[in-house]
């Protein structure tokens, strides 16, 4: 049965205040693949100034890690696919509704791909949102998949950091509610955070996250989909 949700994305802010508060409670977040063998990366740019937005889709194969043969020996993942796509969008940029603004462009992108990922990483914000419906948490529903967001920066709440080695976490609360963990993905560097999207848990999510880094702060799947999305600005990808 396909559970995907359907709305506009042509709509004022105020609309998609209603829209995000209506879908909260059709994520699921008690349940989460136990095998992720290929894993989507996703992310969005755009030039300032411009509303063409562009969006890159990576597929790595998680089972065949590989080193590179660079002066250091570096892990990363075979890329399956890579699929890109541009779009000219009018939802202005809005924090707390950037979903509205750049799924649109992501899902073209999307149904370029020629299969489908077990479980899709977002760089952005899941359930670390306001309305407790980030990117990974919106972009999860739609296309029905297994989403963590696992990004950057803080969106809200607080949290104590967390130790200095791989693989130390803490929580990120908001109003008493644990919203997400603060990992740290390398030693001495600024910790991500991750959250759930959709059909998704926090423990799995943070396992997942660590089981698709190589040498750097990001898992490769974003790594990987960032060079690939401004490689596509430059290219002025249609």
């Amino acid at each position: 049965m396909d559970d995907r949700i359907h709305h506009d994305w042509d709509v004022s802010a105020a609309e998609a205040v209603q829209i995000q508060q209506g879908l909260r409670a059709k994520l699921i977040l008690d349940q989460a693949p136990e095998t992720v063998e290929t894993l989507a990366g996703v992310d969005v740019s755009f030039s300032r100034g411009s509303k063409i937005l562009y969006a890159a889709v990576v597929l790595l194969d998680l089972t065949r890690p590989v080193l590179t043969q660079n002066r250091k020996q570096i892990q990363t993942f075979p890329v399956l696919e890579t699929a890109v796509a541009s779009l000219e969008v009018n939802f202005p940029y809005i924090p707390g509704l950037l979903s509205f603004r750049e799924i649109p462009v992501i899902l073209k992108a999307w149904k370029k791909l020629q299969r489908q990922p077990d479980c899709l990483i977002c760089d952005g914000q899941g359930l670390a949102h306001s309305r407790r419906m980030g990117l990974a948490a919106h972009l999860g529903l739609v296309l029905d998949l297994p989403a963590i967001g696992c990004g950057k920066s803080r969106l809200i709440g607080t949290y104590l950091p967390p130790g200095e080695n791989r693989g130390d976490f803490s929580d990120l609360f908001d109003q008493g509610e644990v919203l997400g963990m603060v990992l740290r993905t390398r030693k001495g560097v600024k910790p991500v955070f991750v959250s759930q999207g959709h059909r998704m848990t926090l423990p799995r999510a943070v396992e997942i996250v660590l089981s698709a880094l190589g040498r750097y702060r990001l898992p490769e799947s974003t790594r990987i989909a960032h060079h690939q999305v401004n490689a596509a600005r430059r290219e002025g990808v249609k």
